[in-house]
């Protein structure tokens, strides 16, 4: 009665069918571990928001790491700008979706090292080969707050670590590649880089320009609010379940057609022939 299984046309069918259902169900479970990356990430934001302001350097430290934990912590360092060593970050993006570059600035502290600080964004300019002109930072010894970040990697960004830029030019905000990127370009004071980087949250711009990193947006909320992953992994799951139901119902369908098509070409011989 299944005999039409073992056709060319159903064994083909039948074994796209067994390799889709474990594909799938692997596909909800990364879209699953994307949730609760994101779930966790949240949590961290939350609690870095609610957390009080500390000094940078209790946080990290020259050629050491931020703690996942750590990020988007508000830290405060005293120093002064180093506007002459800064340079630029390629392809990124304002609030509103424009393209251009953010400005990372030397910090240097009144110890001596230095922390990058992420002034903000500015928009490309006309030729992308040259350096842009950047507003100048606040002038002078101040004391800055900024938000903690991770050094910026390919497998966390999707940037890819473009060599041969223009002069003061790089893709990924890196702390050591900054670090000697200084160096070779001769600011003694890029010795004792720390680690990581600070978004710029204050003093802000007079004129608005650089303009600052928004904050990051946190939600506790079981699913979230911009969280497509865990409806993703239903998705898949149910794609995986209706595979082998799909699977059946159209294995009846060919067996019905058949059927109906064997009992018309016996109706067909059975009768007489017209004369």
């Amino acid at each position: 009665m299944y005999r039409f299984l073992l056709t060319r046309q159903w064994v083909i069918l039948t074994i796209i069918a067994i390799a889709l259902i474990p594909t799938m169900i692997w596909l909800g479970f990364w879209q699953l571990h994307r949730h609760d990356h994101r779930q966790a990430l949240n949590k961290v934001i939350a609690a870095s928001q609610a957390a009080k302001p500390v000094p940078v350097e209790t946080l990290t430290s020259v050629g050491g790491s931020v703690a996942h934990e750590d990020i988007y912590r508000t830290v405060t360092a005293k120093g002064h700008f180093d506007a002459a060593h800064e340079l630029v970050v390629r392809r990124r993006t304002s609030a509103d979706d424009k393209v251009g570059y953010h400005v990372l600035t030397p910090f240097v502290l009144d110890d001596g090292k230095v922390l990058l600080v992420n002034r903000g964004w500015i928009p490309s300019p006309d030729s992308q080969t040259a350096f842009p002109r950047i507003p100048a930072p606040a002038q002078g010894e101040l004391t800055i707050t900024g938000r903690l970040m991770q050094n910026q990697t390919t497998a966390a960004s999707g940037i890819k670590n473009v060599k041969g830029l223009p002069d003061r030019q790089i893709m990924l905000i890196d702390s050591e590649q900054v670090g000697t990127l200084l160096r070779d370009s001769g600011d003694a004071s890029a010795k004792a880089v720390l680690g990581g980087y600070a978004d710029l949250l204050t003093p802000a711009p007079k004129s608005g320009s650089p303009e600052l990193i928004p904050a990051p947006q946190g939600d506790t909320s079981w699913i979230g609010n911009a969280d497509v992953n865990l409806p993703y992994a239903v998705q898949w799951w149910l794609f995986a379940a209706c595979i082998p139901v799909g699977w059946l119902i159209l294995a009846r369908r060919e067996l019905r057609d058949r059927t109906g098509t064997a009992r018309e070409a016996v109706r067909e011989e059975s009768e007489p022939a017209a004369v």
